[in-house]
């Protein structure tokens, strides 16, 4: 009796076990799964506060209409966000498939029958027999989740659908983020092609001056032909800016779904880039496991293997099935549905398979691999997460300290070439002067627009690596 009392207690413990198992890895916080502490704040800098950044229409905050028609527009139009939204539906379904195992499975039959028997089946000869009767039956059955194999398999097909909405989230960031991207690079385009007919028409100006002195006899010919050859190498870089142009429009093109001739009128249009310098709101470290979609989704990826792993463990005790049919039979039409012709069956059933070589076996191996590569993958999303906001950061930092000195070095080559003219003018300094001026104020004019718009990239990108995005609660 003590005996088996210690068996059964055994077994009850075992089935707990197993029963608990798969759920101990979804219990836990998603801190469980770092390998390391995240930090507990970001490098401190003057230009970021600790408030939390904004979690929707941050681009808004450039106060540029034509930016947020753009971004409304591929949100509705862009393919590779609605194939994420199709990926959401795809999951959602495989879901609702594995929660059917919940309920019954109901199935009705009916069918005629005709026999004839063979007269020789036994010692002697005999006629033939014959039989015919019709039937029709409604028969259920039903598997009792007594240790949690449906539950489990349910609960990762939930996680994954979870999973692909985030997916969703992140593709909506990344796309809000490489519009804004495309569009800021074109303004950049754009200016630098002011920059560059700004100084066409200056150098234009300083060739008719060497043209007149030359004529008067003030100049040599080589005064004019290298006054040409800043003016021609100036206007030979307006096709590679045109180029530019063009390239960043057939970009936004395509990530809204269109053509480019049906941007190239709205876009054509020349706007100065937005103001570049602002407090940005950073939060502290730990809100990225919250913010950011890929790192969530790379936490309900886990979650959903480590229900497998459940349902694996789950694989290895028996199963309950409650099976039962009730319906009708009869050789004729007329007693078919007589009280006499019901027929039933109740026919619960105990199924437990003892021995399948390995394959309970290696099946929970492979899950638990599966669950052990989920968790590395979720702390390599941590650290590129981590090091993607703190290399934004730094990059705009140092773009903005950038700016501030070439706007100074800007004013210094007007300076220089104001002064170098008039000295040329007044024959006190020879026309070298002046051409290292105009190539020095071209080039500190280009990196001055180049800093601002790449200032402006940085912020985009530091938006985006914090998570922040375009949250459309209208997803599938």
């Amino acid at each position: 009796m003590c005996k088996v009392f210690f068996i059964r207690s055994r077994l009850v413990a075992s089935v707990l076990i197993l029963l608990c198992g798969g759920a101990v890895y979804a219990q836990q916080p998603a801190t469980r799964y770092l390998s390391d502490d995240i930090p507990k704040a970001w490098t401190p800098d003057t230009l970021f506060s600790q408030q939390l950044p904004p979690e929707d229409l941050w681009w808004s905050e450039f106060n540029d209409a034509c930016l947020d028609t753009l971004i409304q527009e591929a949100v509705d139009s862009n393919h590779n966000l609605l194939a994420a939204a199709d990926r959401i539906r795809m999951a959602r379904a495989a879901w609702r498939m594995e929660q059917s195992g919940f309920y019954p499975s109901v199935n009705f039959s009916a069918g005629w029958t005709k026999t004839r028997n063979s007269g020789y089946l036994g010692r002697e000869a005999a006629d033939n027999t014959y039989s015919q009767y019709a039937s029709g039956d409604l028969s259920v059955s039903w598997e009792i989740d007594l240790f949690g194999s449906i539950r489990q398999r349910a609960k990762a097909k939930k996680e994954l659908f979870r999973a692909s909405r985030d997916e969703y989230n992140g593709t909506m960031v990344s796309l809000c983020a490489q519009v804004a991207t495309a569009y800021m690079t074109l303004r950049t385009y754009q200016q630098q092609y002011i920059v560059a007919e700004s100084n066409i028409q200056s150098q234009r100006s300083i060739l008719h001056i060497t043209e007149v002195r030359y004529e008067t006899g003030l100049a040599s010919q080589l005064d004019v032909s290298q006054a040409k050859t800043v003016y021609f190498n100036t206007k030979a870089s307006l096709p590679s800016l045109e180029a530019g142009i063009e390239k960043q429009i057939n970009i936004i093109a395509i990530l809204l779904g269109k053509y480019p001739d049906e941007l190239r009128p709205m876009l054509r249009t020349t706007k100065p880039l937005p103001d570049y310098q602002r407090l940005v709101g950073i939060g502290i470290p730990m809100n990225l496991l919250r913010r950011r979609p890929d790192v969530r989704q790379a936490e309900r990826t886990v979650a959903s293997y480590a229900a497998s792993v459940g349902a694996a463990k789950s694989d290895f005790m028996p199963k309950l099935y409650l099976n039962g049919s009730i319906g009708f039979a009869s050789r004729d039409m007329d007693h078919f549905f007589n009280k006499r012709s019901v027929t039933y069956q109740l026919a619960p059933t105990v199924s437990w398979p003892l021995f399948q070589g390995t394959q309970r076996i290696q099946a929970l191996a492979s899950a638990r691999a599966q669950l052990d590569s989920g968790i590395e993958q979720y702390n390599q999303t941590v650290l590129t997460a981590v090091q993607e906001v703190e290399n934004a950061m730094n990059s705009y930092t140092h773009i903005v300290k950038q700016i501030s000195m070439l706007k100074e070095l800007v004013a210094e080559g007007e300076k220089t070439l104001s002064l170098s003219l008039d000295l040329y003018k007044r024959g006190l300094s020879g026309f070298q002067n002046v051409l290292d001026a105009q190539r020095s104020l071209l080039s500190y004019q280009n990196s001055y627009v180049s800093a601002q718009g790449n200032a402006i990239n940085a912020l985009i990108l530091l938006y985006q690596s914090l998570g922040g995005g375009w949250i459309d609660s209208s997803q599938p």
